[in-house]
């Protein structure tokens, strides 16, 4: 049975086009993935399939009485409000129905007798809706998926507006979750949890029967979750049956049947084109020239779509820092109160340390002190010589600029060709480049913000989850940039497969948190 249907779906912005007479179906139960490069329109069909975005054309159709979930990359709380009252609001519509209960319990006071059979058989009904929802053990519900997503460390009474970006995205991904819609939507979901909670999360979608779309740029997760991907390539969306690792089979199958396929034919092109030239002129010979430019005429020619720039990523080193990079004694960190016990470290030249942990515990707490950007509660943090820094941080507002306006903003001594190339070494395209960043994908703004780092001289390269919205091959060419740079490298990241075989330290902030894990 099919529960959403799409049906020659087409979208551009400016003159860049998203998607092209796109169609896709989702069946019930499917679990699927939907994948592409960064910039490619993932979110873009996410946001028109949910009503979020009016297509050029096409129609989206949905069947009668569905019920859906999405939590994408740009969902937002509401302030004044606990993580606890976030999580029951899930359940507002069984609430609003305990209302109605009591509602009609106060009416029974004073109805007739033919009235009050009438209440008795609506309250019964609505009973039975709560009672099969198990609406009377919402509090347990609530404290198991909290506790899968690591929000019971934090504490179900804390207000919202007090917790962390990675925090609050936890708490709206748990909210979606609870709701147990007929469709699921997930946009980036891993990007704020850690491998725990990830592996909580991929448990909860492979038992889940219901059906699910998710964008994620984390393979291993996709693929253990999903039994369909839809991939969306050049504003063209198609369909596979299988996990992500059996769609890349056939894509690179297909990939080299349609090379061959045009190679042949060139050659079939090339050899038509000879016969016309040479035989067109000649009595003897002009009728089967002729037809030979009727068959060519009537080729449908292959092309062959161009391939899409790969990032190259590298990093200038500037001039060699004193030995410790920075040093720390008794350093305690935090904002209202201690995320850490009293640290004594140093970060020496030309390490390369990752920072892994639950999320909440002081992470980017960390990166921001010992960088200078905010002060300690308490302790020192001194600097060595000579250190130059270059600092990603993980999400950061977007502009209105376009991206060679930000990037030039920085660079006023670039030409226009220079700073156009250093956005494209980068992977950007001159659509990409000439759009606001605002508009552009949240790959395609890391993107940019890597750029800015490239062309300074940098000692230190501070890099906070760098990855979580970048696709796959700007993810393994960061990777090797990283490994390659001749400096000392701070990260934070949730990927194990990312910082393990670059990193020369791990450190692990629950070692040094005050809080019970």
């Amino acid at each position: 049975m099919s529960i959403l249907n799409v049906s020659n779906v087409s979208h551009g912005f400016g003159s860049r086009v998203i998607l092209e007479d796109a169609s896709f179906r989702l069946l019930k139960g499917e679990h699927v993935g939907l994948v592409g490069a960064n910039g490619e329109g993932k979110s873009t069909f996410l946001n028109i399939i949910t009503g979020k975005l009016m297509p050029d054309e096409g129609k989206v159709e949905w069947c009668n009485h569905i019920t859906t979930g999405y939590l994408d990359q740009y969902s937002t709380l509401e302030k004044g409000k606990t993580i606890r009252d976030i999580l029951k609001s899930a359940f507002s519509h069984m609430f609003e129905l305990e209302q109605k209960t009591m509602e009609l319990y106060e009416r029974m006071g004073e109805c007739t007798p033919e009235e009050m059979d009438t209440i008795l058989e609506e309250v019964g009904e609505i009973q039975s809706i709560l009672e099969s929802s198990d609406f009377y053990n919402l509090d347990s519900k609530i404290e198991e998926y909290a506790a899968g997503l690591g929000l019971m460390d934090i504490g179900l009474e804390r207000d919202v507006a007090d917790l962390s970006g990675g925090q609050r995205a936890k708490i709206l991904l748990a909210k979606v979750l609870l709701e147990n819609p007929m469709i699921l939507i997930l946009d980036e979901p891993t990007n704020f949890l850690d491998e725990d909670h990830i592996n909580w999360l991929k448990n909860f979608l492979k038992n889940y029967e219901n059906a699910f779309i998710l964008v994620s740029h984390d393979i291993p997760f996709l693929n253990d979750v999903t039994n369909v991907i839809y991939h969306v390539e050049k504003a063209v969306l198609t369909r596979y049956t299988g996990d992500y690792y059996q769609f890349r089979e056939m894509y690179e199958l297909k990939k080299r049947q349609i090379e061959q396929a045009y190679k042949k034919q060139q050659k079939e092109i090339a050899h038509l084109e000879k016969f016309i030239a040479k035989n067109k002129a000649r009595v003897a010979t002009t009728n089967m020239a002729k037809d030979r430019q009727r068959k060519l005429d009537r080729m449908e020619v292959i092309e062959i779509a161009k391939e899409k720039p790969k990032p190259i990523f590298g990093f200038n080193t500037a001039r060699t820092p004193s030995r410790e990079i920075v040093g720390v004694s008794d350093l305690v960190i935090g904002y209202d109160e201690p995320l850490t016990k009293p640290l004594n470290f140093s970060i020496e030249r030309n390490q390369k340390i990752a920072i892994r942990g639950v999320n909440g515990l002081g992470k980017s707490t960390l990166l921001n002190t010992i960088l200078g950007r905010i002060k300690p509660i308490s302790g020192d943090v001194e600097q060595g010589q000579f250190v130059e820094v270059g600092y990603f941080k993980q999400e950061e507002e977007s502009s209105n600029k376009t991206a060679l306006d930000e990037f030039w903003d920085e660079f006023p001594s670039f030409t226009n060709a220079e700073a156009r190339a250093a956005l494209a070494r980068c992977g950007l395209t001159t659509d990409h480049i000439t759009s606001k960043m605002k508009v552009l994908s949240g790959g395609e703004n890391a993107k940019v913000r890597l750029a800015k780092i490239m062309n300074r001289d940098i000692n230190v390269l501070v890099l906070d989850e760098p990855t979580n919205h970048l696709d796959i091959d700007a993810k393994e060419e960061l990777k090797r940039a990283v490994r390659e740079f001749q400096g000392t490298v701070v990260m934070v990241s949730h990927e194990p497969d990312f910082y393990m075989d670059v990193a020369t330290e791990i450190w692990d902030v629950e070692d040094w948190t005050t809080k019970v894990i």
